[in-house]
C-alpha cells in the first residue's frame, strides 16, 4: 500500500478578508481565518461556538492588528476530539504554521481556559491575555453548576444534536440581551454548526477540560472581562481570576450578558483595542 502524506496548504498572506483556511494538527483539520496587519492577536471561542462569533471584533481591529481566529478542535468546521491539552497543542501548531512570534490571546468562556493553559505552556509566545466570561479556573466549581453537561449528554443520545442545540439556545449563557437582529442571526448560525462531538465522549475525557491551571506562573498583562448582566457565578469567577493573576485589569461591559462581544460590540471593542494597544506595541 502506498501512503501519501497530508500536507498543509501554504498559509495565505495576512490581510485576506473572510477567507476560510485550514491547517492540520495532530490528525485534526482545523479551520482558521487570518485578517489584517500588525501585532498578531489570536481569538479563541467558547463552547458550542466557532470563529464566526468574532465577526464584530475583526472589523474593528484588522486595520491595526493581525486578527487570527480558529475553530477549536471538534467545533465549527474543525475535526477532532475537543480537550484542553489539544487546544494548547493546536494553538502552538497554529503559531508554527503562520510563523508567529509573540501573540496576544483573547479567550472567551471555555476558550479562556485554553488561553490561560497556553500561556502556562508557552510563556515566551504570549504578550498579553484577554479573558472573557471565564468559568471557575481552579477546579473548585463543578462545570455542571453553569452548564448541565450531563443533561446534554443524555439528550444528544436520546434525541440527537438538534435537540441539544434548541435547548442550549435558551440557556442564559447562550442568550443575547441586544435587540440587534444581525447579532441574533449570527449566534443562531454558529450554534447550528455545533457538532456535539464533546458530548459523545466519555465523561472523564470531557471533564479534563475543567481541571485547575497554574495561574501563579502567568506574568503577562491580563484583562478579565464580563458583561454586567452575566451569570453571578461567572462574574464571581472573573473577580477571583483577576485577583489571582499577577498583572490583571478588570472590565465590565454594560448592557451585556455572557456574550458581550455580540451584545455591546462597540463598548467591547473599545476596551479590547485600548488593552491591546498598550500591551502589544511593547512586543512588536
Amino acid at each position: 500500500m502506498v501512503m501519501t502524506a497530508i500536507q498543509d496548504p501554504p498559509a495565505a498572506a495576512p490581510g485576506a478578508r473572510g477567507v476560510d483556511l485550514y491547517f492540520t494538527s495532530a490528525g485534526a483539520r482545523l479551520r482558521y481565518r487570518d485578517e489584517g496587519r500588525g501585532p498578531a492577536v489570536v481569538l479563541v471561542h467558547g463552547w458550542t461556538l466557532d470563529l464566526s462569533m468574532w465577526d464584530p471584533q475583526v472589523g474593528a481591529l484588522r486595520d491595526d492588528f493581525r486578527v487570527i481566529r480558529l475553530d477549536r478542535r471538534g467545533f465549527g468546521l474543525s475535526s477532532g476530539q475537543p480537550s484542553l491539552d489539544a487546544d494548547v497543542a493546536d494553538l502552538a501548531a497554529l503559531c508554527r504554521h503562520l510563523a508567529l512570534g509573540r501573540i496576544a490571546v483573547i479567550g472567551m468562556s471555555q476558550g479562556a481556559r485554553a488561553a490561560l493553559a497556553f500561556a502556562v505552556a508557552a510563556p515566551s509566545r504570549v504578550a498579553c491575555l484577554a479573558l472573557d466570561g471565564p468559568p471557575g479556573i481552579d477546579g473548585s466549581t463543578a462545570a455542571d453548576d453553569d452548564v448541565p453537561f450531563a443533561r446534554y449528554r443524555a439528550l444528544i443520545r436520546a434525541e440527537g444534536i438538534d435537540a441539544v442545540r434548541r435547548e442550549w439556545a435558551s440557556h442564559p449563557l447562550a442568550r443575547l440581551r441586544t435587540g440587534d437582529a444581525g447579532a441574533h442571526a449570527l449566534l443562531r448560525s454558529v450554534i447550528a454548526r455545533y457538532p456535539g462531538t464533546d458530548l459523545l465522549t466519555d465523561r472523564a475525557s470531557a471533564d479534563a477540560i475543567h481541571g485547575p491551571i497554574a495561574l501563579e506562573v502567568i506574568s503577562v498583562p491580563a484583562l478579565v472581562i464580563t458583561g454586567e448582566c452575566d451569570l453571578a457565578s461567572r462574574v464571581h469567577a472573573a473577580d477571583v481570576l483577576a485577583r489571582r493573576l499577577l498583572r490583571s485589569e478588570r472590565a465590565q461591559i454594560p448592557d451585556a450578558g455572557h456574550l458581550p462581544n455580540l451584545d455591546n460590540p462597540d463598548a467591547y471593542n473599545r476596551v479590547i483595542r485600548a488593552f491591546l494597544s498598550r500591551h502589544t506595541n511593547a512586543h512588536p
